[in-house]
């Protein structure tokens, strides 16, 4: 009796577990468009400063005379 109180119990942690892992699993597989986007825009100003630069300088332009605080 004690034998297969055991092995229920073994197995019941083995489903346990296996579930874990699987939601674990799922929660890496799942896209993150900010994270990404971060990345990609992080890699790019690394590879060329210039054109980041530039692009950094004319929206604050735009959104400085739009908001024109005088």
């Amino acid at each position: 009796m004690n034998t297969t109180t055991q092995q229920s119990s073994a197995n019941l942690n083995r489903s346990i577990s296996q579930d874990q892992h699987s939601q674990q699993q799922q929660g890496h597989d799942q896209l993150q468009p900010v994270d990404d986007i971060v990345d990609y825009v992080q890699t790019y100003a690394r590879q060329n400063p210039g054109t980041a630069a530039l692009w950094c300088f004319g929206i604050g332009f735009i959104v400085g005379w739009k908001l024109k605080p005088w």
